[in-house]
């Protein structure tokens, strides 16, 4: 059972505001180390050079879509198996389906609930203390 406030999270999406909602959603939870980025070029080479244990990113972006930067995480031998959680506005099975194939460790349809999101991180990490 680890500590949420051990683990270092990495938040990328597009939308101010939902940056904002997950951000205060995760502190309820009990996390600490939580950064943000407004897209996945700069939240990729931001996670190379400080490393986080989860990226909770939005499919839907400009320049570099969530696909793309889970691919480029996947490829990456040193961020390789950081836990990865996609956010998709649908459930868009072509979407998710090509997020499994890439290696996602879970996937979270907005609009959700707090609850959904701490179910789909302590399916990775185990309960959360």
């Amino acid at each position: 059972m680890p500590a949420a406030s051990a683990i270092k999270v990495m938040v990328v999406d597009d939308q101010t505001s939902m940056r904002a909602m997950i951000r205060r959603t995760l502190q309820d939870l009990g996390f600490k180390d939580i950064r943000d980025k407004g897209g996945a070029v700069e939240a990729l080479a931001s996670i190379k050079t400080d490393r986080v244990h989860l990226v909770i990113s939005d499919y839907n972006m400009p320049e570099m879509d969530g696909l793309e930067f889970l691919e480029a995480v996947r490829n990456d031998p040193v961020i390789g198996k950081t836990v990865f959680i996609m956010l998709t506005g649908s459930a868009d099975k072509e979407v998710v389906q090509k997020a499994a194939a890439l290696g996602v460790n879970n996937y979270v349809v907005k609009p959700f609930a707090p609850a959904a999101l701490k179910e789909k991180i302590e399916r990775v990490f185990g309960e959360l203390v």
